[in-house]
């Protein structure tokens, strides 16, 4: 049994019950095989054991008070999972399925996520099974302060910097921060996706989405292809996919379809994404409002948007919502680019099937970056308080992800492995990591 293989063992032995961290480092360590043989140093220093199990984590409790006067107790959590290249970063996710499993995988993407962005931020989640949806502001800020009153503790501007997830956006960024800054005094970058006034960087909102497209672009161009002309399907209808949707449409390309966890809508005639801003952004509603105002949309129930013909697919909602036999559909129908907007959101089994039948596919660590990429930007603006434009943050992101795509495919083809953005993401990303990791020594 090989190296790699006996890290693999041990890691499913240690975390049985969590089934998405496991599919996380498969994915990886497997990539990483080519590296690992010509690096047999990584063995004698236990690099990757080293690597699969968190620095640090902190599990507590988040009491607090809803409206009507009843005690609720949800379950908090923060992985800072590698500080090797810089202080932890990575977002807060309240979401009703948040596990120890979820958040720790989530932790150990952001590793190699933030390592491809070229810029100095280790990797880390965290979040709780709080749900936002359907809670009142006073309930949601009962809540964010009373989980921010057990965080503050182990966050710093120079320790861990969290920022939003799914169920954590401005709202939510800014009752934490409030608290934050209550019970330590400090006016610090110490959460990103902060309010302009207080801190916040132009183009954040946007990030995730357009470094999703910029990468797409950067993909397609390696084939002499372009995104004008065509017809592109994005799950999800939240800030990643409203903005990868708008970003699309600017370069020409056509979205025919969003979703969101009840639904999904098809419009022939292309997404209108005022609409979708003002149900999704303005009134917090539901996707399927959007085929009551488009009378050209039609809404289907539950799952099946990967059944939409398409020449590019963006997943954007959630882990592992395209499954095998959407791959399948996908392909039938003629797909040829897929870049995830989320965090790994294709099973491994799709993601081969969908790379064996010749589609350029792009892992969520490269191919979603842009977000993480902006958050440090912000760290960069608060730390020398300063403020920068629009158009000068978006030029940085867009050559980022110009950047992370140059490096993905440069190690990818170096390794024997040309075309393979999962292995040259995976392989680029390791690198960085595990040199500053080698020189640090056994910490």
């Amino acid at each position: 049994m090989d190296y790699v293989e006996r890290v693999l063992q041990t890691v499913k032995e240690k975390n049985p019950a969590q089934d998405e961290f496991i599919q996380a480092v498969t994915e990886v360590l497997n990539s990483l095989r080519p590296v690992i043989e010509a690096n047999p140093q990584f063995e004698k220093v236990a690099l990757l054991e080293r690597l699969t199990i968190p620095e640090r984590i902190v599990t507590f409790r988040v009491p607090w008070v809803d409206d009507k006067g009843n005690v609720q107790v949800n379950t908090g959590y923060r992985v800072q999972f590698n500080s090797a290249i810089g202080p932890y970063k990575g977002g807060l996710r309240l979401h009703p399925s948040v596990n120890l499993g979820i958040i720790k995988f989530l932790g150990f993407e952001q590793i190699f996520k933030n390592s491809l962005t070229g810029l100095p931020i280790g990797g880390g989640k965290g979040g709780s099974d709080f749900d936002p949806k359907g809670k009142s502001d006073n309930e949601v800020m009962a809540f964010c302060q009373s989980f921010m009153t057990e965080l503050y503790r182990h966050i710093g501007a120079d320790t861990d910097v969290p920022a939003g997830d799914i169920g954590v956006g401005a709202r939510e960024i800014g009752f934490l921060y409030g608290q934050y800054k209550r019970l330590t005094g400090l006016y610090e970058g110490v959460l990103t996706g902060k309010g302009l006034t207080y801190g916040g960087s132009l183009a954040r909102k946007e990030a995730t989405g357009y470094g999703l497209v910029y990468f797409l672009d950067e993909m397609m161009k390696a084939k002499k292809d372009k995104i004008k002309g065509k017809t592109v399907v994005i799950s999800g209808s939240g800030n990643v996919a409203i903005y990868a949707c708008e970003k699309v449409q600017a370069l020409g390309g056509k979205v025919v379809a969003l979703s969101d966890s009840n639904g999904w809508v098809y419009d022939k005639d292309g997404i209108n994404l005022d609409v979708v801003k003002d149900i999704k952004e303005v009134k917090r509603g539901r996707i399927k409002e959007y085929a009551e105002v488009c009378k050209s949309a039609e809404y289907h129930e539950g799952k099946g948007i990967w059944t939409v013909k398409c020449d590019v697919a963006l997943p954007c909602a959630t882990q592992n919502e395209l499954l095998i036999d959407d791959a399948k559909a996908l392909v039938a129908n003629g797909c040829k680019y897929v870049a995830e907007g989320a965090n790994m959101p294709t099973s491994l089994d799709a993601t081969e099937y969908l790379q064996e039948n010749g589609v350029a596919f792009a892992p969520g660590k490269a191919s979603n970056a842009g977000g993480v990429a902006t958050s440090a930007l912000e760290m960069s603006q608060n730390s020398m308080r300063l403020a920068w434009t629009f158009e000068e943050v978006d030029e940085k992101l867009h050559n980022i992800m110009i950047g992370i795509h140059k490096s993905a495919y440069d190690y990818a083809k170096e390794y024997g492995f040309e075309g393979n953005y999962v292995v040259g993401a995976n392989i680029a990303g390791f690198m960085k990591v595990a040199d500053a990791m080698m020189a640090q020594g056994v910490v």
